[in-house]
């Protein structure tokens, strides 16, 4: 991770996690439940405060923020660690049409990184952003909500069940969301 991305702590950022080579993985409903299951234990175990999220094809957006005295980075770290064991465990053991050319990709992506075993899942880096700003925070919610309109998965935002937009229109959606104080 860059200068330019370090999570400073005491502040909520909007942050995008990315598949290595772009990979759509996220289209098996098992794989993004996988998802929603690690950023609910985040939030229950590991003080994780998500103010928005969507999970598209092969990236999540998140606006989220840590409680007490969790560094965001640790949670994250750790997310990541265990998302892509389990989804390549999945992928593995479950039917999946793509297997061999996934787990080809994944394993290539690892080949020159020391950190890595076997495959490498996510991208380095979360892209961070510091919300430093209200008009900053909304353009950033507005946009995780878009994301599915704009990719042509639904029409309305709200409609899109992998997402926060749902609490947005006050509905229950999948995870619980901290609501932004302006």
């Amino acid at each position: 991770m860059g200068v330019k991305n370090k999570i400073e702590e005491g502040f909520a950022y909007f942050l995008t996690l990315t598949v290595v080579d772009w990979v759509d993985v996220f289209t098996r409903q098992s794989y993004k439940q996988t998802i929603v299951d690690s950023l609910k234990y985040c939030q229950q175990e590991k003080d994780l405060a998500i103010f928005a999220w969507v999970i598209m094809s092969n990236h999540i957006h998140l606006i989220a923020y840590t409680k007490n005295d969790t560094h965001l980075s640790d949670v994250l770290r750790d997310f990541k660690k265990y998302t892509s064991k389990e989804i390549l465990k999945q992928i593995q053991t479950e039917p999946e049409s793509r297997k061999e050319w996934m787990l080809n990709r994944f394993e290539f992506a690892g080949r020159n990184d020391s950190k890595i075993t076997n495959y490498k899942f996510w991208q380095e880096g979360n892209e961070a952003k510091q919300i430093y700003t209200d008009e900053f925070f909304f353009q950033k919610l507005n946009y995780i909500h878009e994301n599915p309109v704009t990719a042509g998965i639904v029409l309305l935002p709200q409609h899109y069940l992998y997402s926060s937009a749902r609490d947005y229109c006050g509905e229950k959606g999948l995870i619980d969301i901290s609501y932004y104080q302006d």
